[in-house]
């Protein structure tokens, strides 16, 4: 068209499509021939029109197109140089979680035809688990009652008991996302937004640039809408240390990969490094004081000081399960690197905690890549998927609460989101099945919007008030039976006086019963 050569109206229309899709936008210098466009007066519209004739596949044929690129490893020439199926399994539920999550930027609903996409999908790929199995012994008797012994086949036990815990935890996100659906408190700016739009709003100046800004009232959030963030937060992060604790155990299950362990060095000490070496095996151990000491100023430097310190555990667990090694390479008794090693673990917990949107290390990529356990990879991609969902949730939850405290107080300054809280003495991973429990323990309903809090926070108040009208009601009670016997009670006439059991001040809100206004119906 620039070129003086003619075109039909229908390679403007073919050519605006192909514009639109590279990203051009009216008015910037990627696209000099808009303006020829609009004389031409082609709309969006037309191009919208025109890509949306292509057919529309079935679900047959979206599954049928998904699972040949699993059979083929992700090689769509068929040449038999794809990755294995449990790679590939892995590799499709990143993706598919990367293209419908990604775009959760704010506080609101999934769009339903991203939810509908995630659900179909996410079924199809954990389908996958249903024919994992394993032989287990069970009893047959046979129809002249004799008792027989066979083997038969049931759903592998860690599949079985994780996938459905997995699945629970995946509704729960998309439930407490669609708490935010009624809330008018706060809303969101673009950065491209006029200036008077963005006034008295946090400015974001760390790597999520891209992020929109948050905005709340001038005097900030009121009472009922701040305690229901918390709340909202609270109950999202007991779901990202359930979903942590499987990540890590399924990792810890993986076998290491031989390429990763022919790259160790000969001894902990030569990975760690003499400072760090020398603050794992002093004899009191501070691992506050440790890590307080160490950089971790950026992203890269967290990675390294992680890599160092899981190349040492593991070989010193290597030189553990090997004694004759061990007696002849080192002095160091079995005893004190067993120590040495819980320390190290300790430190490792740390960051996870600190830092849990920190990349995988070296040793977790090796075992992801290198895993041929089908029922591992889909485990640990699904696990690791929701735990990166939740701590977005509550990162997007902590803009919000920082944006209030902001508006209530301008000289605040941004603290760093601490997930969990500091670390005492030598500790582990979350144990998977305690915070499943702790999960199941909630007082409050797992979904609850904030119409919802304001009811459920309300029964409360009531039933604290009627149990206290009662405590008050007795005590005047008790204080007139006192004055009414004053004189006996001085003589010492009085010898028996029933006195009713003490009820405490939880048996009375139990009583009221602090249910929630569902329970309640």
């Amino acid at each position: 068209m620039i070129s003086g050569e003619e075109s039909t109206p229908g390679d403007d229309q073919v050519s605006s499509c192909s514009k639109e899709d590279a990203g051009g936008e009216p008015g910037d210098g990627r696209g000099s021939h808009w303006a020829f466009l609009r004389s031409d007066r082609i709309s969006r519209s037309s191009c919208i029109e025109t890509t949306s004739k292509k057919p529309i596949k079935t679900d047959m044929e979206l599954m049928k197109e998904k699972f040949a690129k699993l059979l083929l490893g992700e090689d769509m020439s068929g040449g038999g140089k794809g990755v294995p199926s449990a790679l590939a399994l892995s590799n499709a539920i990143t993706n598919l979680a990367a293209s419908v999550f990604s775009e959760q930027r704010k506080l609101e609903p999934m769009l339903d035809d991203r939810k509908t996409r995630w659900k179909k999908e996410i079924d199809w790929l954990l389908s996958v688990t249903d024919n994992i199995v394993e032989m287990v012994p069970k009893i047959q008797q046979t129809s002249n009652g004799i008792q027989l012994e066979i083997m038969t086949t049931q759903q592998r036990t860690d599949l079985h008991t994780k996938i459905p815990v997995l699945r629970k935890l995946d509704a729960m996100l998309l439930d407490y996302l669609e708490n935010f659906k009624d809330q008018n408190e706060f809303r969101y700016v673009s950065k491209d937004s006029d200036e008077s739009e963005k006034a008295n709003t946090v400015q974001r100046n760390d790597e999520k640039w891209w992020l929109p800004i948050v905005k709340v009232p001038p005097e900030g959030l009121s009472v009922v809408s701040r305690k229901w963030l918390e709340f909202q937060k609270e109950s999202v992060h007991k779901i990202f240390k359930a979903a942590m604790a499987i990540n890590a155990q399924v990792l810890s299950a993986m076998e290491i990969p031989e390429n990763y362990i022919e790259s160790l060095p000969k001894n902990g000490r030569e990975s760690l490094g003499d400072v760090l070496y020398k603050g794992i095996t002093v004899e009191s151990f501070d691992p506050e004081q440790l890590l307080s000491t160490l950089d971790m100023s950026t992203e890269h430097k967290t990675v390294e000081l992680k890599n160092r310190i899981e190349a040492s555990v593991v070989i010193w667990k290597r030189k553990m399960h090997n004694k004759e090694k061990s007696s002849l390479s080192s002095s160091v008794s079995l005893e004190k690197r067993e120590i040495f090693e819980e320390r190290a673990e300790t430190i490792l917990v740390f960051l996870k905690q600190r830092f849990p949107s920190i990349p995988q290390s070296t040793l977790e990529v090796s075992k992801i890549q290198y895993n041929k356990d089908v029922g591992h990879s889909i485990l640990e991609s699904y696990s690791r998927i929701l735990e990166s969902l939740a701590y977005t949730v509550m990162s997007l939850i902590e803009d919000v609460l920082y944006a209030d405290s902001f508006a209530q107080n301008p000289e605040s300054k941004r603290r760093p989101v601490t997930v969990l809280g500091p670390v005492t003495g030598l500790v582990k991973f979350p144990n998977p099945e305690e915070e499943i429990r702790n999960l199941n323990s909630m007082d409050a309903p797992s979904s609850m919007t904030l119409l919802d809090f304001m009811g459920w926070q309300s029964g409360m108040m009531e039933g604290m008030i009627d149990a206290k009208h009662e405590a008050d009601s007795k005590r005047k009670d008790l204080k007139s039976f006192i004055n009414r016997n004053f004189n006996d009670l001085k003589l010492g006439k009085l010898h028996k006086i029933h006195i009713s059991k003490k009820t405490s001040y939880k048996e009375k809100l139990e009583k009221m019963g602090l249910r929630s206004p569902s329970a309640r119906q």
